[in-house]
């Protein structure tokens, strides 16, 4: 079937993708042939599943027979961001596809070769002719695809102030929408964590894709019993990764995907230190060629600060004490964004009580935050809203009918 031959392609062409990505956007090529594994196995997972998460269920009432279908809506269009170029699309494009529903992809302008080869992925693998496009249009052109009658509804992954707009939009002409707005992931250690395993995952979850994910811990919070010796170990491990060269075997952080992104990082970095933000190392923008950005780490962050208060897209780890584990969810919670958590203790107990307080839409306990086909994914308040993967990204896009039959 189509989606097996796409895992198929995926795989066959994993390092072609890889090296497209980094020359478009400057992810490191052994992450970029892992971001076509990982869409490779959501093919895989979707064509198993998918039949049992759309099957007919049945509900028992004074009718004969009763019971839920779940119909596709028609046309999704999808307005996708550039950090994960391959993996944002298929996220949406496989469970919507699955479904049966067509699908209209407006990448982001930065990626469009990655755009073309997608388009062309779906074609190879068998999937008739127009059951997913690329579209190549101005972000002007956004509003009037949305209001367009053979459109049914609309995804986007992005900023806050794209997702309002399209929001916007997809309210005015009564569609359905899905919006991932990003976040500010707090990283919460508590006095009882395994601090040599929390330091270390800690460094891997701020600078993965370079720190350009919104599910890149931003806030680590850590209580100040504990403080003095995490921040250490923290910083040793921040500076193991390497920056360099995105086509060099050994990369780990490759340059940003722009130099007006690396502007305005910097610009938070100076913002936060004005304020009273303590640097310990890194925010200097080097000299050359490249969007390159150091690993910067910095302490003493409060609200107020940018590093605080926004969404840091790049390779800053932005570290604040708590008195204890009130002040630390207090701290987790004092953020405009909700979409994921970390969350640091040995005491599964504590942990699971603690995961209900905090406001976001998922929450690791002793892992990194991270999505997995298998279990849903989005968040609140500013990160947006509804939810992709699993079962419940599936049934987004489609038409819950009840059935009731004498």
């Amino acid at each position: 079937m189509p989606f097996d031959a796409a895992a198929r392609l995926l795989r066959e062409r994993k390092d072609a993708y890889a090296r497209l990505m980094a020359l478009e956007m400057g992810k490191p090529l052994a992450q970029g042939a892992a971001e076509a594994e990982k869409c490779a196995a959501a093919c895989e997972y979707y064509a198993a599943q998918a039949d049992v998460m759309l099957a007919p269920d049945e509900r028992k009432t004074e009718a004969r027979d009763s019971y839920v279908r779940f119909d596709p809506l028609g046309v999704v269009l999808a307005i996708m961001p550039w950090n994960f170029p391959f993996w944002q699309v298929f996220r949406f494009a496989v469970p919507s596809l699955m479904a049966g529903n067509t699908a209209l992809l407006k990448h982001a302008p930065n990626v469009p070769q990655c755009a073309i080869a997608l388009a062309e992925l779906f074609r190879e693998a068998g999937f008739p002719e127009g059951v997913f496009q690329s579209l190549f249009v101005e972000p002007e052109s956004v509003g009037s695809l949305i209001a367009d009658n053979r459109v049914s509804a609309v995804t986007l992954t992005g900023s806050p102030k794209a997702g309002a707009s399209v929001g916007e939009h997809a309210g005015r002409h009564l569609k359905r929408s899905v919006l991932e707005l990003g976040g500010s992931d707090p990283f919460v250690v508590l006095e009882d964590a395994d601090l040599p395993a929390a330091a270390r995952h800690a460094a891997e979850a701020r600078l993965i894709n370079s720190g350009q994910s919104c599910i890149a811990a931003k806030r680590f919070i850590v209580v100040e019993k504990v403080a003095d010796a995490f921040l250490e170990r923290f910083g040793t491990e921040l500076e193991r990764h390497r920056v360099g060269d995105p086509l060099a075997p050994g990369t780990d952080i490759g340059p940003l995907a722009r130099f007006d992104l690396r502007d305005g990082l910097h610009a938070q970095v100076e913002e936060s230190c004005r304020r009273g933000a303590k640097l310990l190392f890194g925010g200097a923008v080097p000299a050359g060629p490249g969007a390159y950005y150091p690993v910067t780490l910095l302490t003493d962050v409060l609200p107020g600060q940018p590093a605080f208060d926004e969404e840091t897209f790049g390779p800053v780890a932005a570290v604040m004490r708590a008195r204890d584990e009130r002040h630390a969810i207090e701290l987790a919670n004092t953020s405009s964004y909700g979409l994921g958590a970390s969350l640091w203790t040995i005491d599964r107990a504590r942990a699971e009580r603690l995961a209900v307080e905090l406001e976001t839409g998922s929450v690791f306990v002793n892992a990194i935050v991270k999505s997995d086909t298998r279990l849903p994914f989005g968040g609140i308040k500013r990160s947006g809203y509804g939810r992709e993967l699993s079962e419940f990204g599936m049934r987004e896009f489609v038409n819950v009918k009840t059935v009731w039959v004498e």
